[in-house]
């Protein structure tokens, strides 16, 4: 079958091609092309002058749809990634807080499942810890953290082949090791919930340690102790020029103008957005997973209010946040949704932008940046198909 999504604004890797069209066959992209006269058998497509883009590659996110992914369950994974489709997630790492190894465990037979099905989203599990600064828990289970365990890990990665990222906290007895041995079986290293000065950030970054975990959120800034003045977490993070990060682009975890300074310093090709989003996210429930959490001012948050717990995010709304509030160009928050995040997780082959042979993973967004229309592998996402 073969589809032509033409009269649009298309997001090439070389720029904006105008009056374009996108041919799809099957679940390929065959063809970016700088026509959009009808193809002789294609069904037609028109885009009204929309922007086409990347869908996006969310590498970051607890769950969405009423549905938790620490839940482990078939039905919550199904349930939570269709929400986060309907706003244009075509790519997903679903994401645990910290959990006990049973939770882990259940999640990653449950990842490998979807994995293993035909134009699946799912790419592989993301653990965001538990192996973090007590200190800075922030919204995670306090109860499940700890420091690194060999005796948890390497059996864990020798008897799974899903989980492609985990998080930890560098200064923790025991992260050194953790992240040698992660990394040596192809899973991305992150910080996150930390209180790492630079010599850590520095010697994690030497044995592996390539990305930070929610930027800013859940790791200190330049700080006084005892009269003297020292660099946080997020200075030295900048320090490392090839370090990637990530940020909660919600405008509320971190606000437009410090978004605005990420972008500055590290810029495009090293930032990603993530939702960093609970199961309320894309629902009308007003619940999440952790019953410590509420909803308040559009955020969750711990319900004595002493830190955020995640996000009601989705990724059009980090699209939007980044252009609308932090003033950056389009095609640059398009590719910090898509195309970066598709590189820090090594699947750039195959998603995160709009070339010849690449997955027809795309999104029609309006003028309003509001979502029309979602393609994942060639097909139309149920629900999204306001174009036609």
């Amino acid at each position: 079958m073969l589809t032509q999504i033409f009269n649009a604004r298309i997001l090439t890797p070389q720029g904006w091609l105008k009056n374009g069209s996108v041919l799809i066959r099957d679940n390929k992209i065959l063809e970016v092309i700088n026509c959009d006269l009808p193809v002789v058998g294609a069904t037609l497509v028109d885009a009204k002058g929309m922007y086409i883009v990347p869908g996006g590659v969310e590498i970051h996110v607890h769950g969405g749809g009423g549905r938790d992914f620490m839940e482990g369950s078939e039905d919550a994974f199904r349930a939570a990634i269709k929400a986060h489709m309907q706003h244009g997630t075509t790519s997903i790492f679903p994401t645990l807080s910290s959990s006990t190894i049973p939770m882990i465990r259940a999640a990653a037979a449950t990842t490998e499942k979807l994995m293993s099905e035909t134009d699946s989203p799912v790419l592989g599990l993301h653990l965001e810890g538990h192996y973090f600064n007590m200190k800075m828990a922030g919204g995670q289970m306090p109860e499940n953290i700890k420091n690194p365990d060999p005796e948890e890990y390497i059996p864990l990665l020798e008897d799974t082949h899903c989980i492609k990222r985990w998080d930890a906290a560098p200064e923790l007895p025991g992260a050194m090791q953790f992240g040698k041995y992660i990394t040596s079986k192809g899973v991305l290293a992150a910080v996150g919930h930390t209180q790492a000065e630079y010599e850590d950030i520095y010697t994690a970054y030497q044995v592996g340690y390539t990305h930070a975990t929610h930027f800013y959120n859940a790791m200190p800034g330049f700080h006084k102790r005892s009269g003297y003045k020292y660099e946080g977490t997020v200075e030295s993070i900048y320090l490392m020029d090839d370090m990637t990060v990530e940020v909660v682009a919600d405008g509320i975890h971190v606000p437009p103008t410090i978004l605005r300074l990420v972008y500055k310093i590290k810029g495009v090709e090293k930032t990603a957005l993530i939702t960093d989003a609970l199961a309320c996210a894309a629902s009308d429930s007003k619940e999440a997973f952790d019953p410590r959490v509420i909803i308040e001012d559009g955020v969750c948050k711990l319900a004595d209010r002493s830190a955020l717990a995640g996000s009601i995010a989705t990724m059009d709304r980090l699209i939007r946040t980044m252009v609308q509030k932090a003033e950056i160009p389009l095609e640059d928050a398009v590719r910090m949704a898509s195309e970066t995040p598709a590189r820090i997780m090594g699947v750039a082959d195959r998603k995160g932008t709009l070339e010849k042979g690449k997955d027809a993973d795309i999104l029609a967004l309006d003028e309003d940046l509001n979502v029309r229309a979602v393609w994942s592998m060639g097909k139309i996402v149920e629900g999204t198909n306001t174009l036609f």
